[in-house]
């Protein structure tokens, strides 16, 4: 599930969860001298956190967030109620919820180790990063866990407010602010421990690292690179990736009080003849499988999103919130697919079908093609040819006479295609385009293909 640095340090435990689904990293703190610990950015499903505290003989006494995250629901609420924690945002975050406000400057004593509050703003207003003492009198600290401000090989997007009335280009100059005041300032051997790693949509140039060094990223980081101000801000506020349409949602979420995840209960088990009758009224038919297996045969109208990929991301990106869903899901898969929903705040699971439980005559396949069949296609002067892979990779090369219509805007930009006209659509390498074409068949797409493989796969068969 995850990887952490090494921790040399006899009393010091800083334990990283790293959750690749979603690039999401969050982090046990304690003391072992004093049995005394904090939950760093939690995800919602919090056993592994409470199970780990337990073996090390740990209390969980505070859950500590660096910001309201956007791209998942965070743990806090669930950790407050299992082990009586308390939780802790800035002091400039307001909050729904019993919260403890944190200044600038604050230390917060476990024993031995101590945890140093510094307030980074850009990312989002209330942003903040946590430097870990190992030892309150040490000549440096440990580390730092800069959340979304600071990651391996970029910085948090400035942008993801613009929605609500906030300027990128305000958050943008406090965000040079404070990484230059508050974490460059910090020596080089100070461990960055970020909330996120590559594939994570609040940033562009994610290293596959999960964590680095102050000095490391001095010396590489592009965004700490530029030589002024002005070419910060220009290099972060523009080539952002699309937002998932979930991120508002959760953004909001994440300062509400709302219900606690059960991460053990199971969803009830439901007959095809239910799950039809749901669909019917309303409700999404989810299939979890892989893009070969939902191709040779589903349910009608489901859309394929792979357990196998970014699930949660990309459930978010052509889900609502609101929307019920019925699961479709491998044997022993069902309970995994609501907790992975649940971490991005889907909540409205209506139940699940076992793969494979349905009559032949009730399942219809996906329309897939290779390489070869899928250049024949599309040169039909009729053919609607759809790249759904972010606009950086698109502008990085396409397919002779494709558009750019990502996942991530799907839902909002499908009224630009003719449902009439014969429709191809590839991604990277076949797993975007597998949930895109059955989003498009469920809305009223009459004839839909994807690439197999991708548009690598296409390269290989057509070279330059």
């Amino acid at each position: 599930m995850g990887r952490a640095a090494p921790v040399e340090m006899s009393n010091l435990v800083l334990d990283q969860y790293y959750l690749e689904c979603l690039s999401h990293a969050s982090y046990l703190v304690g003391d072992r001298s004093s049995g005394r610990a904090v939950v760093v950015d939690p995800r919602r499903d919090v056993g592994d956190y409470l199970a780990d505290a337990e073996a090390l003989g740990l209390t969980i006494e505070l859950v500590l967030e660096t910001h309201f995250h956007a791209d998942f629901l965070s743990g806090h609420l669930e950790l407050a109620h299992a082990a009586g924690a308390v939780i802790a945002f800035a002091d400039t975050a307001i909050t729904d919820f019993p919260s403890r406000g944190l200044a600038h400057g604050e230390r917060i004593e476990l024993g031995e180790v101590v945890i140093e509050v510094r307030h980074t703003p850009g990312h989002t207003p209330e942003s903040t990063s946590f430097v870990v003492w190992a030892h309150p009198d040490d000549a440096e600290p440990y580390g730092v866990l800069t959340g979304d401000t600071l990651f391996v090989g970029d910085v948090g997007r400035p942008d993801l407010l613009s929605s609500v009335g906030v300027s990128k280009e305000e958050l943008a100059t406090k965000l040079y602010d404070s990484v230059h005041e508050q974490l460059l300032t910090l020596p080089d051997a100070t461990r960055v421990f970020p909330a996120h790693g590559a594939g994570s949509s609040c940033g562009k140039n994610l290293s596959s690292e999960t964590w680095s060094t102050i000095g490391e990223q001095r010396r590489t980081n592009p965004a700490l690179l530029a030589s002024s101000r002005e070419e910060f801000i220009e290099m972060v506020t523009t080539g952002q990736p699309p937002c998932p349409a979930y991120f508002a949602h959760d953004a909001d979420l994440n300062r509400r009080d709302r219900a606690l995840l059960d991460e053990d209960h199971l969803p009830a088990e439901l007959t095809v003849a239910q799950a039809r009758s749901l669909a019917g009224a309303d409700a999404v038919l989810l299939d979890t499988r892989e893009a070969e297996e939902f191709a040779r045969g589903h349910l009608p109208g489901s859309v394929n999103v792979g357990l196998g990929g970014r699930f949660a991301e990309f459930a978010g990106s052509v889900l609502s919130p609101e929307t019920l869903v019925v699961i479709v899901a491998d044997e022993g898969r069902a309970l995994e697919t609501k907790n992975r929903l649940a971490r991005i705040g889907f909540d409205r699971v209506a139940g699940y079908v076992p793969a494979g439980t349905w009559a032949d005559e009730d399942s219809e396949p996906a329309e897939r093609l290779g390489p070869a069949d899928f250049d024949r296609r599309r040169s039909d002067s009729d053919v609607q040819l759809v790249d759904v892979r972010h606009p950086g990779e698109y502008s990085d090369g396409t397919i002779p006479g494709a558009s750019s219509l990502p996942v991530a805007q799907l839902l909002d930009r499908l009224r630009e295609l003719d449902p009439a006209r014969p429709t191809l659509v590839f991604c990277a390498g076949g797993y975007r385009s597998s949930v895109a074409a059955s989003l498009m068949r469920g809305r009223g797409f009459t004839d839909v293909a994807d690439l197999i493989g991708g548009i690598g796969a296409w390269r290989e068969h057509t070279p330059a």
